[in-house]
């Protein structure tokens, strides 16, 4: 997606939350050059993002409670032997692992668990990690701790090494992603956008991902 054509809806969001703009730039300048300092820069990880999904089924995983049950009715689609590419949306990383499925991709604002994150990154996953003005202090502790196989992006305005592809929240940063690096077909599991259980910010923060979802598929 352009950044012309993303920045509308960005305005949007920036209004509805209250985010500054200001602390998302600055993210996206401490990850650029926390991943230029550490080496953190593959000239061709585009490019081999575009080699795992272009022209593949592509099975997106989000974090709801649903997702164990999902992985369990689609256990053979999600072996590592299928010719599915699994994207884990943040905490999904930790589900996965535990059912002994390691994603082809990680897009993660790093809320998740971290350490499964970091672990899932030394076993082959690309980690798309999203810098934000709420999670500065912890690009600084993860980013150094990742390998090669790692690309940033931010919501706002793209620097050279720090894209945007589209996108608000984890989940929906993944069909994006999906989308942008050409996917036959997408297909979203582990996703619950009418979950009761969660807080009043989470809820309608899942409204903008089943809207953004439904326009982009």
């Amino acid at each position: 997606m352009k950044y012309s054509d993303w920045e509308p809806i960005y305005e949007k969001i920036l209004e509805d939350f209250g985010f500054d703009r200001e602390k998302d730039d600055e993210a996206a300048r401490v990850a650029l050059e926390i991943i230029t300092r550490k080496g953190r820069v593959r000239k061709n990880v585009k490019q081999e993002i575009e080699k795992r999904i272009k022209g593949k089924r592509v099975i997106i995983c989000g974090n709801a409670p649903c997702l164990e049950r999902d992985i369990r009715e689609r256990e053979k689609e999600l072996n590592i032997s299928s010719s599915s590419r699994v994207i884990a949306a943040d905490g999904a990383t930790s589900v996965l692992l535990r059912n002994v499925i390691i994603p082809d991709l990680v897009v993660t604002d790093l809320d998740g668990d971290v350490a499964d994150i970091i672990h899932a990154n030394r076993l082959g996953s690309i980690i798309v990690v999203h810098a934000h003005g709420d999670n500065i202090e912890m690009l600084k502790k993860v980013l150094p701790a990742l390998n090669a196989n790692v690309i940033c992006t931010t919501q706002s305005e793209p620097l050279r090494n720090v894209h945007n592809f589209g996108g608000f929240t984890d989940g929906d940063r993944c069909v994006f992603l999906a989308k942008e690096f050409g996917a036959k077909e997408i297909e979203l599991i582990g996703f619950d956008f009418e979950d009761k259980h969660i807080s009043e910010r989470k809820k309608k923060k899942l409204k903008w991902a089943k809207r953004l979802i439904e326009d982009i598929l």
